[in-house]
């Protein structure tokens, strides 16, 4: 079989789709033999990441196929820049997966990924894509995690495109906050999403919590806890600690491998340590990834510093956590 070559104006990857559908056409080829359709992924990708609506429309009318196919054997192109998410939460993607840049592969988005999105809806729903409903689904989840939808300002909209066409926007506020993507939870929440014990003490919804506090189950609970210590929230902290949490125990649906006291250090807010320490948590519990102590994890983040603020922070809670470990002739170490 040979190639055609570019010719004219034509966008060589939309000749090359066109080619391929005629060669199905005629019987000469399986139109979406893996190396194939790794080729019109790549290229529909890229249109994505450019914004490139206009050559977008073209790939997916030459290829609708595209808009309900699963990459299940990615090239180097995606296997290079993500790595492990292509056995984890980022497995065998549709198309419209890749509008939420979650994993990272360029660190930015398009102004008009939105508008980006709504092309591939739109094509699917013209299509009748059975599985239309899974797609968005996990979209939205991947969108309302990402920091890079929040960073470039495009989150709300990719958010309420997704939403408009039919995805299911409960349990997303709790997603959302994992990653400090308060404006995406208070949206989603604005826009139907069930409100959680746990979004409610993060965006400081008190009313809500303490509503919300007395029917929620003990591992939501813990979740609550854990994803506010992780957020730095010391009043939300407050709050847990009266409804009644294990201070010690780990989430075993957030981060499993540490305390409220690892992570409240790890977000930089002394004021959460502080709650935290004073309500009794223990200072020497190690997690279960470095074996390291609420005070090692201080002492990882002043080492690693993430800009002079937060060197700052963790000196504070490194010096305070020691003050404390001396105060209670504890002989836990940092490591």
């Amino acid at each position: 079989m040979g190639w055609p070559s570019q010719s004219g104006n034509g966008d060589l990857a939309v000749v090359v789709a066109q080619f391929l559908v005629k060669q199905f056409s005629q019987g000469k080829i399986f139109l979406y033999n893996l190396e194939t359709l790794d080729f019109l992924f790549r290229e529909a990708v890229a249109a994505i990441d450019a914004g490139d609506v206009s050559k977008l429309k073209r790939l997916l009318a030459a290829n609708s196929g595209l808009v309900h196919k699963r990459l299940e054997s990615p090239g180097a192109w995606l296997r290079d820049t993500v790595g492990n998410a292509l056995d984890g939460f980022f497995r065998q993607q549709y198309l419209l997966w890749f509008v939420a840049e979650d994993p990272v592969r360029n660190n930015i988005l398009p102004q008009n990924i939105a508008q980006v999105a709504r092309t591939i809806i739109d094509m699917a729903k013209h299509e009748g894509t059975d599985n239309l409903q899974e797609q968005l689904d996990y979209a939205l989840q991947l969108v309302s995690f990402s920091w890079v939808a929040r960073k470039c300002g495009v989150q709300i909209e990719l958010i309420d495109v997704l939403i408009d066409a039919g995805a299911a926007p409960d349990g997303n506020p709790d997603n959302a906050l994992v990653n400090a993507n308060f404006a995406a939870a208070a949206h989603l929440v604005a826009r139907g999403a069930k409100l959680t014990l746990a979004t409610a003490l993060c965006l400081e919804r008190w009313d809500d919590a303490t509503r919300l506090a007395p029917t929620t189950s003990a591992g939501e609970k813990q979740f609550a806890f854990i994803l506010a210590a992780l957020r730095g929230k010391a009043e939300a902290l407050r709050r847990m600690i009266d409804f009644g949490v294990d201070l010690n125990r780990p989430s075993a649906d957030l981060y499993s491998h540490a305390t409220a006291l690892h992570h409240a250090v790890s977000s930089g807010s002394l004021k959460a340590v502080k709650v935290l320490v004073q309500a009794g948590a223990a200072l020497d519990t190690k997690d279960s990834v470095w074996n390291a102590t609420p005070l090692g994890w201080a002492e990882y983040y002043i080492a690693e510093p993430d800009g002079d603020d937060a060197d700052k922070s963790h000196r504070e809670i490194a010096a305070y956590l020691r003050d404390q470990e001396q105060l209670q002739g504890t002989d836990a170490k940092a490591c």
